[in-house]
């Protein structure tokens, strides 16, 4: 095995119309590795090492394009141009209205039926350096795709560092005010994807506050104190204890503690008793959402050959607030000509002793 940061590439299959998917592999030299396709952005394979030299992969994917293709729950993909749901399908934005498809009536869903999950994007290897090995993603998404307005250029990088960490850069301009607010949508599962749920392991989101929901996950433009209720994870919890407390046992939306904005700072930490992983989300990014994959029903099998049934992963989705684009009090993500959207997310992880 290398022990310095390396990226190599692969075939991973061709599109219906024929243009072709490749694999990259990012490696930081000391066993953990990240594999992700060009089609959706997608991280279809997160090695981490574990204790006894041994490796674990950490998010729920497929081994083939045609699995990735055909319908399943956003697994690694790249999700834009909001991530969460816009209220109502529609949004005002400087006096004028902009209809969205209702892909999850009455709500719009993650940048439409046919989002940057779906898009194939450029990639560029980037030259390794003795710190991290990284990839540059790069997409051009029109005016009026999905029903926003603005020629928005979107840059992602993924790179995976010497520190164990999967870092995520978003970057993106645009020529017409649109609102914008990217995620990745890997499904973690620290045991190992395949393994069974995350009932038993354990997290903590550092966040005094949520973006309230109906019981169709319609954002009401409120934020709701966590302090006393079933969704507060100020304090490691157990999942399997705190699933059933949740809303639809879904997961909510959680405001960041942070003392300044854009400040890069701790959001979620994942422990896992069994692999002995710790998972700490940090992000610059106001929100991250919890979503412990209720959708999954056993229907899908992964790279294990297994089903992933109800609570195999655990989303830790950090974006900004979708219902921003209708209500200030959630926060501001309109992306505006002249201005430059700079994110980062960290996915790092470690071994308790």
């Amino acid at each position: 095995m290398s022990t310095q940061p390396s990226v190599t590439r692969s075939p991973f299959g061709r599109l219906p119309d024929g243009r072709s998917v490749e694999r990259f592999t990012l490696a930081n030299g000391k066993g953990l590795e990240c594999d992700i396709i060009n089609y959706g952005g997608i991280v279809t394979a997160l090695r981490v090492p574990v204790r006894d030299g041994k490796t674990v992969d950490v998010v729920l994917g497929f081994d083939r394009l045609e699995d990735y293709l055909g319908p399943h729950p956003c697994f690694g993909t790249l999700v834009g141009r909001v991530a969460g749901r816009i209220s109502g399908g529609r949004f005002t934005l400087d006096g004028k209205e902009y209809p969205l498809a209702l892909n999850d009536a009455p709500n719009h869903l993650h940048g439409g039926p046919e989002g940057f999950d779906k898009r194939l994007w450029n990639a560029e290897p980037l030259l390794p350096s003795a710190d991290e090995a990284a990839l540059r993603l790069t997409y051009l998404s029109p005016d009026g795709e999905e029903g926003y307005p603005g020629n928005l250029s979107v840059e992602v990088t993924y790179a995976v560092t010497v520190g164990n960490e999967l870092v995520i850069r978003y970057g993106a301009e645009t020529d017409r005010a649109t609102p914008l607010s990217l995620t990745n949508h890997s499904y973690f599962n620290l045991s190992g994807e395949g393994s069974g749920d995350i009932l038993g392991q354990e997290l903590q989101v550092l966040s005094d506050e949520i973006a309230a929901t109906d019981n169709a996950m319609t954002l009401l433009g409120t934020r709701s104190a966590v302090a006393g209720q079933g969704n507060d994870f100020n304090h490691q919890r157990l999942l399997g204890e705190a699933i059933p407390r949740l809303l639809n046992h879904h997961g909510d939306n959680h405001f960041i503690r942070r003392s300044s904005p854009g400040e890069l700072v701790p959001a979620a930490i994942l422990t896992d008793p069994v692999s002995g992983l710790t998972m700490t989300a940090l992000t610059t990014q106001d929100c991250v959402q919890v979503f412990s994959a209720t959708i999954l029903d056993g229907t899908l099998t992964g790279k294990s050959g297994r089903p992933y049934k109800k609570h195999a992963g655990l989303c830790l989705e950090c974006q900004g607030c979708p219902g921003a684009v209708h209500t200030p009090v959630l926060g501001d993500i309109i992306l505006r000509p002249g201005k430059r959207y700079d994110h980062t997310t960290i996915y790092r992880f470690a071994v308790m002793a």
